[in-house]
């Protein structure tokens, strides 16, 4: 099955979730907006100045370079009264256009006399000011139901006087690992068993992708214990995740337990690493069946099933990574029959154009190849193997991935 279409075929089966509730701004950062935002006010809330220097009548210095100075007007304590014809009044970036002025110069073309200030060009009015609701308009729309709040978002409402939001509620994802020989980290590893790493990337990736995240742990191959997390993950939680126990011919009880309680399909996806993956559903929870190794374990999480949480989190702004063109510097293994997402570290070279090396060790249980790389070298399905000087499509990490 093609990436494309296994992408495809889990966004056309689920559905946005429809929980929401009220939340304070400060704890609104990554949550998916559930209603429109209309700003109550204009931003500026009034006229005020783009740099230091002086408010004026542009029309005053029409017949005279210098005016008389009246007064001062700073950020957070305006000019009271009007100014009067062939008077200026000092003014600061941001502070109160004055009653009876249009226009702002700045200080750097003027000198100064006492209470008299001489300029040194002619303006044209409205120069240097910024209007009401320059920024934004009151009743204007700002952002739209699905946006997700980031860093970017949080000043702007801020700047609105907006104190809380309507959000929906973020997917609950339950998690486990399974195995025999997998031990937690910080114990001493007995003959044939490995450290479980791969739910340190599921859970960094979760909280990067805006999930509330539920560890099950490690569940030993046993099918009373793998029974009862199946059935808490997929009670309890949106999403059901787990590595390992997914590919055809495994012998392993998981597979055994998703026929029996779950309406699940278990896919071979054209893509390296990461070929053995499941999806469907087991109680309440959708769920997504990784491969065992490490590499393929994050990669199918951040190519597959990384739309489907922002989907289900009502983010309907969700752009996938961005792909751009590179020039190979070095080679690059394939062999044709599945679209490869190679480890790669690019550069942009002095002309301005993108290179792209790759980490070296490609093998799917190589995890310090991720470690390397900032970004994916996408090989086409039908692709062989990749000569230095060869165009190739790079894939660059998102903000999850950092």
């Amino acid at each position: 099955m093609p990436v494309e279409t296994a992408i495809n075929n889990i966004l056309e089966q689920v559905s946005p979730l429809t929980k929401t509730s009220t939340v304070a701004l400060a704890d609104a950062m990554g949550l998916v907006l559930a209603q429109d935002i209309l700003s109550p006010i204009n931003v500026p809330p009034f006229a005020n100045s783009a740099m230091d220097g002086y408010a004026l009548r542009a029309e005053d210095l029409a017949s005279t370079d210098t005016l008389v100075l009246a007064g001062k007007s700073f950020a957070g304590i305006p000019f009271e009264g009007e100014c009067q014809a062939g008077q200026c009044i000092r003014i600061m970036t941001g502070a109160e256009m004055p009653a009876g002025t249009d226009t702002v110069i700045m200080q750097e073309e003027t000198a100064v006399d006492g209470d008299n200030i001489t300029f040194n060009i002619k303006p044209k009015v409205n120069d240097n000011v910024r209007p009401i609701g320059d920024d934004v308009s009151l009743g204007e729309t700002v952002l739209v139901t699905g946006t997700r709040l980031t860093a970017r978002e949080m000043p702007l409402l801020a700047s609105l006087g907006i104190a809380q939001v309507e959000a929906f509620h973020r997917p609950k994802v339950a998690f486990f690992s399974t195995g025999d020989e997998l031990r937690p980290v910080g114990e001493t590893l007995e003959a044939g068993q490995i450290y479980d790493s791969n739910r340190y990337g599921i859970r960094a990736l979760l909280e990067k992708f805006g999930c509330e995240v539920l560890d099950l742990g490690i569940i030993p191959d046993c099918p009373e214990k793998l029974r009862d997390a199946f059935l808490k993950g997929s009670t309890e939680a949106d999403v059901l995740i787990t590595s390992g126990g997914v590919s055809v011919g495994e012998a392993d009880y998981t597979k055994d337990i998703l026929d029996q309680e779950g309406q699940i399909g278990f896919w071979k996806i054209a893509m390296k690493p990461g070929k053995p993956f499941a999806f469907g559903k087991i109680n309440n929870a959708w769920f997504c069946g990784l491969p065992g190794n490490p590499v393929s374990a994050m990669l199918t999480l951040y190519q597959l099933v990384q739309p489907m949480l922002a989907k289900l989190a009502g983010n309907s702004q969700y752009q996938p990574p961005v792909r751009v063109k590179a020039k190979a510097t070095t080679l690059f293994k394939k062999r044709p029959g599945r679209t490869d997402f190679q480890r790669g570290i690019y550069s942009i070279n002095a002309e301005g154009q993108f290179e792209v090396a790759t980490t070296g060790n490609q093998g799917s249980g190589a995890f310090s190849s991720m470690h390397l790389a900032n970004c994916f070298v996408v090989l086409e399905q039908e692709r062989g193997r990749v000569q230095a000087g060869e165009d190739v499509t790079i894939e660059i990490f998102n903000h999850t991935l950092y």
